[in-house]
């Protein structure tokens, strides 16, 4: 475990300052531009599924921190692209005309 942070250190940092990045870009976003965003982040989400997926075939059945990795990519991801398009169909709800 100690000798793969060794290895990757610098990926470790890019990720650390992605995160960081990302938490600060989003906080600042204005709530008109969070619809567009929510869009841009599920077709992330469908990169990271993909990513995970080819992690996990290409990954040593007793490699199980890769395993591990790639079961949290693919849950995590999940998690966001089915709450977005909860959301999203909760927001076109509201546009549909009532009937009285």
């Amino acid at each position: 475990m100690m000798e793969f942070f060794q290895q990757n250190l610098l990926m470790i940092y890019i990720l650390i300052f992605a995160i960081y990045l990302g938490m600060e870009v989003i906080s600042k976003v204005p709530t008109v531009l969070h619809t567009p965003l929510m869009s841009g982040a599920n077709a992330i989400s469908g990169v990271v599924i993909i990513g995970a997926i080819i992690l996990i075939r290409k990954s040593e059945p007793d490699a199980y921190f890769q395993l591990v990795l790639g079961f949290l990519g693919i849950a995590l991801a999940m998690v966001n692209v089915v709450g977005g398009f909860a959301v999203t169909d909760r927001m076109l709800d509201m546009f549909k005309k009532k009937k009285k």
